[in-house]
């Protein structure tokens, strides 16, 4: 996300990620070699943002001098490469206890974290409301889906990017952490319509009733 931002706002980040007390005006002004005018711009436009916030001030001779800071949202828009760890707990879990293991270690941690989100999020009125629920939940997550819809009579979710496209390129089993998610979430029945991993445009998730179990 850093890259969308201009050179000068780039550069002025990586100060306030290198120097995690925070810099004052002045010395932004004197590393990036522009004008205080320019960094209180600057600042203020990173501010509204909610990447850069007023730290403490630091005692002068005079008058305190204001830091700032990098805000925890700024400091989550420098890479982070999570994906490795995370292919090699995988790759891991499979070698030592194989394939039906890691499955099933999928399904449940899918399973627990949906827990957890309902816990946050007071289950919807029906399943449409529920599945919107989710929608903006995976929203938070990092998917783009637009919401929910309705397809075929039943709710939809539809996503045109995926958080874990590398890692379940590699390893498809990751889908289950998702499918089983959703499924605990909405208390639902998931078709897995079309994925990315498998050369879909999108990542496409339709929510049924969970079929009846004979007592």
């Amino acid at each position: 996300m850093i890259n969308v931002l201009g050179q000068r706002q780039q550069d002025l980040l990586r100060l306030l990620l290198r120097n995690k007390g925070g810099l004052t005006v002045d010395e932004l002004s004197r590393q990036l070699e522009i004008t205080r005018n320019a960094v209180r711009q600057h600042l203020a436009s990173l501010e509204s943002d909610g990447l850069v916030a007023p730290g403490i001030s630091r005692p002068s001779g005079g008058r305190p001098e204001q830091l700032y800071v990098l805000s925890d949202e700024g400091k989550e828009i420098f890479p982070r490469q999570y994906s490795w760890f995370a292919e090699l707990v995988i790759d891991t879990i499979r070698d030592d206890a194989g394939d039906e293991v890691l499955k099933k270690r999928l399904d449940r941690m899918g399973e627990r974290i949906a827990d957890q989100l309902r816990a946050q999020n007071p289950p919807g009125a029906n399943r449409q409301k529920q599945v919107e629920k989710l929608a903006k939940v995976m929203e938070g997550m990092g998917y783009n889906t637009g919401g929910a819809t309705v397809g075929e009579g039943k709710p939809v979710i539809e996503a045109d990017n995926c958080i874990f496209h590398n890692l379940a390129m590699k390893n498809p089993d990751i889908c289950r952490f998702d499918l089983a998610l959703m499924a605990r979430f909405t208390d639902s029945k998931i078709d897995h319509q079309e994925c990315m991993a498998k050369g879909g445009n999108v990542c496409r998730f339709k929510f049924s009733p969970k079929p009846k179990t004979s007592s």
